[in-house]
């Protein structure tokens, strides 16, 4: 959980240092302007440029996060018996180790394509841990069984591909804020009007995911978050417009209004920064929400009709034996029927096929 809470944090300040364009501030990796990643001095790094500010602090949360995610892969290594649990404790370990050297990489050959990557990377990474902090959750771990409903399928199909869309949208828009200078002219306007149909296409699953979970049935685990993911994609929109604004400004519709001329738009402004940073950094909220409902659909949800292999089992055998008896008593009834005049039955049969009955009821 530690490792989470720390990663969004990283993820908010990598965006700013997009924002703010500071991804060159510090020219020399891993050091910071030939000290010591943790020795650059505090004064310089509090009091001096703010570029160099949230850059330097930027790979001091990385750093943080490394070792909280050494940490965690030891953990569940020791402490964590489910083998694939244990195996992604070592795929996070390794993910913070690339997010690191793409990071390194994208100030040693000061290139666009990489810091795009690395700003792609990290919210997978985020998922990543959010994800090990959900399945080693006490409760998840527990006994306690799933919970039919008849929305199961359907929910857990839709948790999946809303997931899926969430992390397309945030690579579409991972592409359009690391847009190189050299693109061709309409290939911004393509990127900016596909994101936008796309991100329509993730509310509309989004809205379906919800209605699915607020059906009967489904606990409360599955639809929290899912009401949760409605209200990020509720505000999500809203920054997008801002985002949009602030980077590009008004659109020319809102020259006949006199309020767009009225509010000036401060490039890099404190207020401006902060809601092009929420928008990118709630887009990885999203993906993370998603991913929440997913797991816990398949965990904490299973099909009306799915019954335990052993209880089929066993309903079977049990079926089977009865109408077996049945057949017998039914074929004995017609003996003791059919017997001519003056012959007694043969009640040790009869009583034999009934004792047999009544055990089956009694098992029952």
């Amino acid at each position: 959980m530690a490792t989470a809470c720390a990663t969004f944090p990283l993820i908010w300040v990598g965006g700013m240092v997009t924002t703010h364009e500071a991804g060159m501030a510090v020219p020399d990796w891993p050091n910071t302007y030939g000290y010591n990643l943790f020795l650059y001095p505090w004064q310089s790094w509090l009091y001096g440029p703010f570029d160099v500010f949230i850059e330097h602090g930027h790979r001091l949360l990385g750093s943080a996060v490394g070792f909280l995610t050494i940490l965690m892969a030891v953990g569940l290594w020791r402490g964590d018996r489910r083998k694939l649990v244990a195996r992604l404790g070592w795929v996070a370990l390794a993910a913070v180790i690339v997010q690191g050297a793409l990071g390194g990489a994208r100030v040693l050959l000061n290139e666009r394509t990489l810091a795009m990557v690395h700003g792609s990377f990290g919210p997978a990474f985020f998922c990543l841990v959010v994800g090990l902090m959900i399945v080693t959750a006490p409760r998840w771990q527990s006994a306690e069984p799933a919970t039919t409903s008849a929305a199961t399928g359907r929910l857990r199909r839709l948790a999946l591909m809303t997931t899926f869309l969430a992390y397309a949208q945030l690579l579409i828009g991972a592409n359009l804020r690391h847009l190189s200078l050299t693109a061709a002219p309409g290939a911004g306007r393509a990127l900016a009007w596909f994101h936008v149909g796309l991100a329509a296409v993730l509310v509309a699953h989004a809205v379906l995911l919800a209605m699915a979970a607020g059906k009967a049935g489904v606990p409360g685990l599955v639809r929290r978050p899912a009401w949760l993911l409605m209200a990020l994609l509720a505000v999500q929109p809203v920054l997008g417009g801002m985002t949009w604004v602030f980077n590009f400004g008004w659109p020319l519709w809102t020259e006949r209004f006199g309020w767009s001329a009225a509010h000036t738009i401060r490039a890099q402004g404190l207020f401006e920064s902060l809601i092009v940073t929420a928008h990118q950094a709630t887009g990885s909220l999203i993906v993370a929400a998603a991913l929440v409902v997913s797991l816990r659909a398949w965990r904490w949800l299973a099909p009306v009709n799915s019954i335990p292999v052993a209880s089929r089992i066993a309903r079977g055998a049990t079926a089977g034996l009865s109408s077996s008896v049945q057949a017998e008593k039914a074929r004995r009834d017609e003996q003791a029927v059919a017997l001519p005049a003056g012959r007694l039955p043969n009640f040790s049969l009869l009583v034999g096929a009934t004792s047999n009955h009544t055990s089956l009821e009694v098992a029952q």
